[in-house]
């Protein structure tokens, strides 16, 4: 900031001279403090507040490339162009992202629908509603300690591998495939459950596990460092699963159907981005919401998840699919009570979006 001369302003008595300082770094401040507020929290999205746009709080149960589409909406602005002004929270595990949207620090969640229904199941009645499926297979892959050609489940056998929590779609997904291929989750191995979230990537690296089960960009960190090997793809194992939807709370969307048909809106041009480009160009446009993680390794695991069919074309989120969630959770003992999908899915949203 140019220094504001305090003298040689002839005719201006000092005192005089010294208020009108004042009143202009006040001035100063004031503006800067103004400019700073216009800011949104979306991550990368930093663009200034419009009063015409609907303010939105998404919180997403982690900040991956598995959900790429998503970040596409927000950094080709289609959020905006749709109306919506969004604040973007990683919540770090879907019962804290659960947490957020039923005590309304959130307007919408992103996380696995299996969430949903134990909610409901539990008896919540202003419970949480699936609008939008965003992935349709496991994002998660198998990481070894020891380089392994033509990997089969059977090796896993007598292992010690590093899961996920009881209860959430990366366990009760990896025990799913586990079972379609004959072995026992509880007698064939031992899977640690003890470490939180994100934390087993680094506690593989330290020495424990023969194998971990590990999201992007963690898995090919670990293959980076040589402290890990993929062996296999938990999706491209389990088949189509309804891993992970967008929802909020029924008298939320009940109060708000025009904002939830925008945000759905946004998504579907997001998701049609993704299915009309390459992966380089995909990288390049999330980029910035992943700057700790250079072009090229980011452009590698984007290409994992295009080429075994991560997204759906559209969000409609299927009966069959909800189905089978269902059987999953029922197989792995985590399902209280079988619930119906006309209460816990909405498809008008996703429907129109796709039109």
């Amino acid at each position: 900031m140019k220094k504001i001369p305090t003298s040689g302003a002839p005719g201006v008595p000092s005192l005089r001279r010294k208020k009108a300082v004042a009143l202009l770094l006040t001035a100063l401040l004031l503006i800067g403090s103004l400019a700073g507020c216009g800011k949104q929290n979306a991550q990368g999205n930093d663009a200034s507040s419009d009063a015409s746009l609907k303010k939105v709080t998404l919180n997403e149960v982690a900040h991956s490339i598995f959900y790429a589409p998503m970040y596409v909406a927000i950094e080709e602005g289609y959020f905006k162009e749709e109306g919506i002004e969004l604040t973007l929270i990683t919540g770090f595990g879907a019962d804290k992202t659960m947490t957020a949207v039923l005590t309304d620090e959130a307007d919408i969640g992103f996380m696995g629908s299996e969430s949903t229904i134990y909610t409901y199941a539990g008896g919540t009645q202003d419970y949480v509603v699936n609008f939008a499926q965003l992935t349709q297979r496991a994002g998660n892959f198998l990481v070894s300690r020891q380089p392994i050609d033509n990997f089969s489940w059977d090796m896993i056998k007598g292992s010690n591998v590093l899961g996920g929590r009881a209860g959430g779609m990366p366990e009760m997904v990896f025990e799913f495939i586990l079972k379609k291929n004959g072995i026992d989750p509880k007698t064939d191995l031992t899977i640690d459950q003890s470490i939180d979230f994100g934390s087993t990537a680094a506690a593989f690296s330290g020495g424990q596990g023969d194998f971990s089960v590990e999201f992007e960009p963690h898995a090919t960190s670990l293959e980076l460092k040589g402290d890990g090997y993929v062996v296999a793809s938990l999706g491209e194992d389990s088949g189509y699963v309804p891993y992970t939807a967008f929802s909020a709370k029924k008298s939320y969307i009940e109060a708000n159907p025009d904002t939830i048909q925008a945000f759905t809106n946004a998504l579907q041009k997001g998701m049609e981005y993704v299915a009309s480009h390459t992966p380089e160009e995909i990288a390049k446009v999330i980029q910035p919401q992943f700057e700790e993680t250079d072009l090229e390794t980011l452009t590698t695991i984007v290409t994992r998840y295009y080429e075994q069919d991560t997204w759906k074309s559209d969000l409609i989120f299927e009966e069959d699919a909800f189905t089978l969630l269902q059987n999953i959770l029922e197989e792995s003992g985590e399902l209280p009570k079988r619930v119906p999908y006309e209460d816990l899915v909405t498809t008008t949203f996703a429907e129109e979006a796709a039109k």
